[in-house]
């Protein structure tokens, strides 16, 4: 249906409409500027356009075979929570849902999100909503994945937001990176790149580690200094301290090898997060297991 016979269904826009002779409709009885804003305010013939200003961005699409990429680096699945911010037209956010996720996108611009509505109901999926709202004062914090595509600046002041989130919430990103913040991943396609962090648990500090439990159990001391998701650190276990040896953390999973006090030496893998809290197990040599657990001091 012409979008002008559309608006005219509409009970705010039952005017009778006139051509100007530059081609533009005026509803009459209304001023232009307000019947332009009745024709095109989440109305079928409002289409963003490349470049157009938004609050902190310009609008550009990103192309389907990033979006696809950013979800596959993201490894998104029915059982996730996806939240783009800034979602534009909502063509992330519908991808994810098409994927089987629950799909939220913060658009500031209410003519996207009507527009991302529409998209969405074309699409035949339901499992999308899409809100207004400033993603600066927006709740996403039960989120499993971001998604999304702003300029490095916007990235930066979000970087502090997203490292407080859960550790093993999964970011990507089309085109921009987070500052001092290194990817885990990056992938270039035809020009443009998608990049993808796991947000890492806190675990810098002092921590007392207990392994085993009983007449059995021993009292440890770590030390762990990190930035961002690289991690070194020292153990004294048995009046010895030692480096430890090839330290990672990815998300809330750490694991690290350490040195007892007769020069054995022992694999630690665990789980820590923002808590000051780490459990896991430790391996010795001969492949024997024992539970520890960490406070930190």
């Amino acid at each position: 249906m012409n979008p002008v016979a559309c608006a005219l269904n509409e009970p705010i826009a039952r005017r009778r409409v006139v051509w100007t002779a530059g081609g533009a409709a005026l509803l009459l009885g209304l001023t232009p500027v307000v019947a332009l804003a009745q024709l095109r305010h989440g109305d079928e013939a409002y289409q963003p356009e490349v470049g157009q200003p938004g609050k902190d961005v310009v609008w550009v699409p990103t192309p389907d075979e990033v979006v696809q990429a950013m979800l596959d680096m993201a490894k998104v699945t029915q059982k996730d929570y996806v939240v783009d911010l800034g979602s534009g037209d909502g063509k992330i956010a519908i991808a994810a849902a098409r994927r089987g996720a629950r799909a939220l996108g913060i658009e500031y611009n209410p003519d996207l999100v009507a527009l991302s509505r529409r998209n969405a109901q074309r699409a035949g999926v339901k499992n999308v909503t899409f809100m207004q709202g400033d993603i600066f004062e927006s709740d996403f914090r039960d989120a499993d994945v971001i998604t999304l595509y702003l300029l490095p600046s916007l990235n930066e002041k979000l970087r502090p937001i997203l490292l407080e989130m859960k550790p093993g919430t999964r970011v990507t990103s089309h085109q921009f990176d987070m500052g001092d913040w290194p990817p885990d991943e990056v992938r270039e396609l035809d020009g443009r790149r998608a990049l993808f962090w796991v947000v890492p648990a806190k675990v810098a500090g002092d921590w007392s580690v207990q392994v085993g439990s009983g007449t059995m159990g021993e009292t440890l001391k770590l030390s762990l200094s990190q930035t961002y998701q690289k991690i070194q650190g020292r153990m004294i276990w048995g009046g010895r301290e030692a480096p430890l040896d090839q330290p990672e953390l990815r998300g809330g999973a750490i694991r690290f090898t350490a040195v007892d006090g007769q020069g054995r030496r022992h694999r630690f893998e665990g789980r820590a997060g923002h808590d000051g809290r780490m459990s896991g197990t430790v391996i010795d040599p001969s492949g024997q297991r024992r539970p520890f657990s960490a406070t930190r001091s």
